[in-house]
C-alpha cells in the first residue's frame, strides 16, 4: 500500500503540474515540468520554515524511491523502446553510420576531454579528485537525452535529417553511455582490489554492447514473428508491452545492455516494412498510441522527480562553483567530440549549416545523468558529482532546451 500510495502522488503532481504547464505557461512538457517542480519545491522549503509538513512529505517521497535503480532498470527500457519505435527509420539508415560514430566513438571523446578537464578544473578550485572519477563523470554526463530533446525539435519543425541524428544518437549514446560508465565504474572497483586487465575491459564492453544488440535484434524478430501471425490490437498491444518487459528481464540477469536491447528491438518493431507487413491499420494506430502514452507518463512522472531531487542534494558553495564552471567545459568538450566526425561525414552527406552549434546546443541532458551520478559510491566523491551533474541538467533543459528551437530557426533562416 505504500508505494502505490507513493506511485499515486507522483502521478497526481505530475497531473497537476503537467495542467498547469499546457494550460498557462505552454512550454514544451519536458522543460515546463522542470520550472514547475523547482518552482515548487522552492515554495515548499519557503513554507517549511513556518511548516515542514509539505517538505518532510516530499523528502519521505525522495527517500522511498531508489531512483537510479527506477530509471536505469525499469523507466529507460520503456522511454528508449517507445523513442525508437516512433523514429524515422528511412531516415535513419540514411543516416546510419555518423549515428553509429556520434554514439560510439564521440562520447568515448567527449568521457575522456570532460574528465581530462573536470580533473584539472576541480584541482584548480580546490577539489582534488582522482582522475578515474573524473572519467565516470565524463562517462555519465556525456549521453544526451532523447526523451527532453524530440518534442523540442518536433515543435520548432527541424529538417528531418538533423532530427534523425541528434535523436538517433541520443537513443543510441544512452545506451553507451552507460555501458561506458559501468565499464570504468568496474575499472574503478577493480583498481582498488588489485591489477586490472585489459582484456576483462574488452570482454565486459563487449559483452554489454554486442549481447545487448543481439539480444535485442532477437526479441525484435520474435515480436514480429508473432504479431504477423495474428490480426488483433489488443493482443499485439500487449505482445509489444512483454517484449520490453521480458527483454529487460533477461538483459539484467544476463548483464547484457537493456537500453540497447531496447533500441534495436523498437527499431525493428517500428520499421516502415515490418509494419506494413505484420500491424494492420488499426493495430498501428493503436500501437503507436499505447507508447505515446506510455512515453508521455513516463517522461512526466520523471522530470517531476528530478525536479524533487533537489531536496536531498548537498548544495556546498564550492560544488555549485563546480556545477557552473562544469556548464561551459561540457559544451566545449561536445562540440569537440562531434567536430572531426562531422567533418568527415559532411563531404558524403548533405548536413544541415551549423550541425555541429545545432548538436551541441541541443544535446539536452536529462535523467539518465543523474541517475548514473546516484550510482556513484562515496569513495567516488558522489556528492560533488551528483551537485554538478544536477546544476548541467537543469542548465540544460531549461537554458539549452528554451533556446535550442529558436537556434534551429535562425539557421533555417540563414539557409533560406
Amino acid at each position: 500500500m505504500e508505494y502505490f500510495l507513493i506511485i499515486t502522488t507522483l502521478v497526481f503532481i505530475a497531473a497537476i503540474f503537467g495542467y498547469i504547464n499546457v494550460r498557462f505557461l505552454r512550454l514544451p512538457n519536458t522543460i515546463g515540468l522542470m520550472v514547475i517542480t523547482i518552482v515548487s519545491t522552492l515554495v515548499v522549503l519557503g513554507i517549511s520554515y513556518f511548516d515542514a509538513t509539505l517538505l518532510n512529505a516530499e523528502k519521505y517521497i525522495i527517500t522511498k524511491i531508489d531512483f537510479k535503480t527506477v530509471l536505469l532498470d525499469i523507466m529507460l527500457s520503456f522511454l528508449l523502446f517507445a523513442g525508437a519505435l516512433h523514429t524515422n527509420f528511412a531516415q535513419l539508415k540514411i543516416q546510419r553510420w555518423p549515428v553509429l560514430v556520434f554514439s560510439t566513438v564521440g562520447v568515448l571523446i567527449s568521457t575522456f576531454l570532460v574528465g581530462g578537464a573536470m580533473y584539472y578544473v576541480l584541482q584548480f578550485i580546490g577539489l582534488p579528485v582522482d582522475f578515474i572519477y573524473c572519467l565516470l563523470f565524463g562517462a555519465l554526463i556525456s549521453p544526451t537525452d532523447p526523451i527532453a530533446v524530440l518534442g523540442i525539435l518536433k515543435k520548432v519543425g527541424a529538417p528531418k535529417k538533423l532530427e534523425t541524428k541528434i535523436v538517433g544518437e541520443s537513443l543510441f549514446n544512452d545506451g553507451v553511455g552507460v555501458v561506458v560508465f559501468l565499464t570504468i565504474f568496474q575499472i574503478a572497483k577493480m583498481g582498488d582490489q588489485g591489477t586490472i586487465e585489459p582484456l576483462d575491459i574488452i570482454a565486459l564492453f563487449g559483452q554489454e554492447v554486442l549481447g545487448g544488440i543481439a539480444l535485442g535484434l532477437f526479441i525484435g524478430f520474435i515480436t514480429y514473428r508473432l504479431m504477423k501471425s495474428i490480426d488483433d490490437y489488443d493482443i499485439e498491444v500487449i505482445i509489444t508491452l512483454a517484449a520490453v518487459m521480458v527483454g529487460t528481464a533477461v538483459a539484467q540477469h544476463f548483464h547484457l545492455s537493456a537500453p540497447l536491447a531496447m533500441v534495436t528491438a523498437g527499431l525493428l518493431v517500428g520499421n516502415d516494412t515490418i509494419r506494413a507487413s505484420t500491424m494492420s491499420e488499426i493495430t498501428e494506430t493503436y500501437v503507436d498510441k499505447f507508447w505515446e502514452l506510455i512515453d508521455i507518463l513516463l517522461n512526466t512522472i520523471l522530470f517531476v522527480l528530478i525536479g524533487m531531487e533537489m531536496l536531498v542534494l548537498s548544495f556546498e558553495l564550492s560544488y555549485v562553483v563546480a556545477g557552473l564552471i562544469a556548464i561551459p567545459v561540457i559544451l566545449i568538450c561536445r562540440y569537440l567530440s562531434l567536430l572531426l566526425p562531422i567533418k568527415f561525414f559532411q563531404k558524403k552527406l548533405e548536413f544541415v549549416p551549423k550541425t555541429n552549434l545545432i548538436m551541441t546546443w541541443g544535446g539536452l541532458r536529462g535523467g539518465i545523468s543523474i541517475a548514473l551520478a546516484l550510482g556513484l559510491t562515496e569513495a567516488m566523491q558522489r556528492d560533488l558529482f551528483l551537485v554538478i551533474t544536477y546544476i548541467v541538467v537543469v542548465f540544460s533543459i531549461i537554458v539549452q532546451g528554451l533556446t535550442v528551437g529558436k537556434l534551429i530557426q535562425k539557421v533555417k533562416t540563414e539557409e533560406t
